[in-house]
């Protein structure tokens, strides 16, 4: 803790009052986006429950998993809908760029507590589209990073009786960071779920920005890998 609060200072970062902990797990396992598999036994959920400015969004409330291994960190997010907003023409063999502009889990995360504009962005659908993005907010990659490639897994999974969508990440913990991957490691990070079409559209955050804007990384929330 005392290491987390010098960053802080050092950087001018406003992170999450306690980090939160996230559990090892032995083994990697493929996404079935189901948290009542035995990969997720035992692990309990956040919870995203306001939009960027602060507002109570009860319908939306977004339950979030984490788990880590040696080679990835995994995300689960449950996302409870009334109407869902897709595209027409899912692709879940390529990237779909903008994928934002529709129903999305979206997860940001970094491991740099100096450039703190740099990260990556995670995204899944509940048809299961996915793209992810190389993110610098202060020197934007070529057409905003999205050819960028992680190596990424992800499995979604509509349950149309309960109106939840849950979308599963598995991802390369080489593609958030070269650093060494053990138990104490610290990320920094956010997660977001965009709901609804236009002009109800709701955006749910898990540490809310005070803005609109997504990409506000002095507001992101820290991760801690324990065993």
């Amino acid at each position: 803790m005392r290491i987390l609060a010098l960053i802080a200072m050092t950087t001018g970062l406003a992170l999450a009052a306690e980090p939160l902990d996230v559990k090892f797990a032995a083994k990697d396992v493929t996404p079935a986006a189901d948290p009542g598999s035995p990969f997720w036994k035992g692990i309990a959920p956040v919870l995203a429950t306001k939009n960027n400015l602060g507002k109570d969004l009860p319908t939306n409330r977004t339950e979030i998993r984490l788990r880590w291994t040696e080679k990835n960190l995994y995300v689960l997010m449950s996302c409870p809908f009334e109407e869902l907003f897709v595209l027409s023409n899912p692709s879940v063999k390529t990237e779909t760029n903008k994928l934002w502009e529709h129903d999305v889990a979206e997860i940001f995360v970094g491991a740099d507590f100096e450039n703190i504009h740099q990260y990556r962005e995670y995204q899944v659908s509940p048809q299961g589209e996915w793209v992810d993005l190389d993110i610098d907010t202060k020197n934007p990659l070529p057409e905003g990073g999205w050819k960028w490639n992680s190596g990424m897994v992800t499995k979604a999974r509509i349950d149309t009786k309960a109106k939840i969508w849950y979308g599963e990440f598995q991802i390369p913990m080489k593609s958030i960071t070269a650093k060494k991957i053990e138990s104490g490691l610290m990320l920094r990070g956010n997660f977001y779920r965009f709901q609804g079409g236009p002009p109800e559209r709701k955006m749910v955050a898990w540490m809310p920005t005070g803005r609109i804007n997504n990409h506000t990384p002095e507001k992101f929330g820290s991760l801690h890998l324990v065993k």
